[in-house]
């Protein structure tokens, strides 16, 4: 045992007695493991093990690359059945959507998150085992599948069964998750129910910053100063990028006087989770203020009305009154059924549609881009980060076509961005959050394609002068 361990072990022994002597015998041996998003943004799973528990820190799903893709089908990392618990830091699928398919390989433990997350939790995970049975389904049918037959990573019931071990706890109380390990949520301002999870262990302590919301974030409030901690596991979505220093409100406003004109439509790929709910927020703004047309607008995603909804219920997690709540669904067409959202290709313009998902990965916005993609007379406005190998990311790119279900089709419309939509802070954000909080031991630079996360550390270090480190997927630490 090195030098200032012992020492701390000796000053804790002094004030807490045998009690506390016992914790850290339990914890003799902490390793970090890193099981997902490193080296991509997606598929957050993080071990902490000590002698006595593992604990999995978010249980995400892989998405993007097929190679990403293929690893949700592998076998999780280590035995699931041996995991005391998971803990998640949001309900957003690349950081909860794995949990399903997790208990299918034998887990039974408990699932720990905010109150928030876990009303989300409640909408996402049906949904996306809905839409992979659905996926399969039609796979099989049109016959496009190389796998015969096609079959959804899990199945509803599945997602059902795993809701059934989620328990939900309040931000800044701490709780006991498993043997030896304390843990306590700060928010995180990303989206409703998001946190950092600080996990102490022991005399030792490790920070999950989770994703990081913006500050100037209309909608949410901001996130916390980053508690005291020895080790901080730190997100870097955006870590080689700043927002641009655009108005957003008149960059939508452009964009809905646009299509009024062009009578045309308007496409929005929208996380049902987060940006849904901040663009029918600016749209109300624009509105009220009376700066855009009246242009109908639908919001074609049954989980992102659910998400409204309980985003009202949260008036803790956000910034708007109960008049900007209500203003949100004034004048928004909220489309639920399967045959209501078909009708609307039948539609004349001007009308805006905001449908999930927010990278083009499935959803309702797919079967709108096979009748609209072809129209230069329409617009695709993506508003969140796209990872590459989604269709997001190939359109902002330039592609000139799209397979879609089996078959491609042509892009002729117009494709834009608005970067000031993210609900990731920026690195300047990220560097701004982590100056509030004193210097740990050690950072460990994730949730960032290769070169954003390497940007990141290399910034921790040269303006701080702490020791950061981008781990490889796989990799374990032992932290003394």
């Amino acid at each position: 045992m090195d030098p200032e361990r012992r020492t701390r072990l000796n000053t804790i022994e002094e004030s807490a007695g045998q009690s506390a002597l016992f914790m850290l015998y339990l914890a003799a041996m902490l390793r970090l493991h890193f099981f997902g998003a490193a080296g991509t943004v997606t598929g957050s799973r993080y071990l902490v093990e000590t002698d006595s528990a593992k604990v999995l820190v978010d249980c995400g799903l892989f998405q993007g690359w097929k190679g990403l893709r293929e690893r949700n089908w592998k076998p999780f990392a280590v035995d699931p059945a041996s995991l005391s618990c998971v803990i998640l830091t949001h309900a957003h699928l690349d950081h909860s959507g794995y949990l399903p398919r997790l208990r299918r390989q034998g887990f039974r433990g408990r699932v720990f998150c905010t109150h928030g997350t876990r009303e989300l939790l409640e909408i996402l995970l049906p949904d996306s085992a809905h839409l992979q049975e659905e996926q399969a389904r039609h796979a099989n049918k049109r016959g496009y599948s190389k796998h015969r037959p096609a079959e959804p990573l899990y199945t509803l019931e599945e997602a059902e069964a795993s809701l059934e071990q989620v328990e939900s706890v309040d931000y800044y109380r701490t709780f006991a998750p498993a043997p030896g390990f304390e843990a306590r949520y700060t928010r995180a301002g990303h989206i409703l129910g998001s946190g950092s999870l600080e996990l102490r262990v022991g005399d030792r302590s490790i920070l999950f910053s989770g994703d990081l919301g913006r500050p100037s974030d209309p909608v949410m409030k901001p996130a916390d100063p980053p508690p005291q901690a020895d080790y901080i596991v730190m997100e870097s979505t955006y870590g080689d990028r700043l927002h641009p220093r655009e108005d957003v409100l008149e960059a939508l406003e452009g964009l809905v006087r646009d299509v009024k004109e062009r009578r045309g439509i308007l496409m929005v790929p929208a996380f049902a989770v987060g940006r849904a709910q901040h663009l029918l927020h600016l749209l109300a703004q624009l509105r009220t203020a009376r700066r855009i047309p009246q242009v109908p607008v639908y919001l074609n995603s049954p989980m992102g009305i659910s998400a409204t909804d309980a985003f009202l219920r949260h008036p803790e997690d956000h910034k708007l009154s109960a008049k900007e709540c209500a203003a949100m669904a004034e004048g928004v067409n909220f489309v639920r059924t399967i045959e209501e959202s078909k009708a609307l290709d039948a539609l004349d313009g001007p009308l805006i549609v905001i449908a999930g998902s927010g990278m083009a990965t499935g959803g309702r916005i797919l079967h709108h881009f096979a009748r609209h993609l072809p129209d230069p007379e329409a617009t695709v406005l993506f508003v969140g980060y796209q990872s590459p190998g989604t269709r997001g990311h190939a359109m902002l790119s330039g592609a000139g076509e799209v397979k879609l279900q089996g078959r491609y089709v042509p892009v002729r419309a117009r494709v834009v961005q608005i970067g000031g939509l993210s609900a990731h802070a920026d690195y300047r954000e990220l560097l701004a959050w982590l100056e509030k909080g004193a210097a740990p031991r050690r950072v460990f630079v994730t949730h960032g394609e290769p070169a954003a996360a390497d940007a990141l550390r290399l910034r921790i270090h040269d303006k701080f002068g702490w020791d950061a480190v981008v781990p490889a997927d796989g990799e374990s630490f032992d932290l003394d």
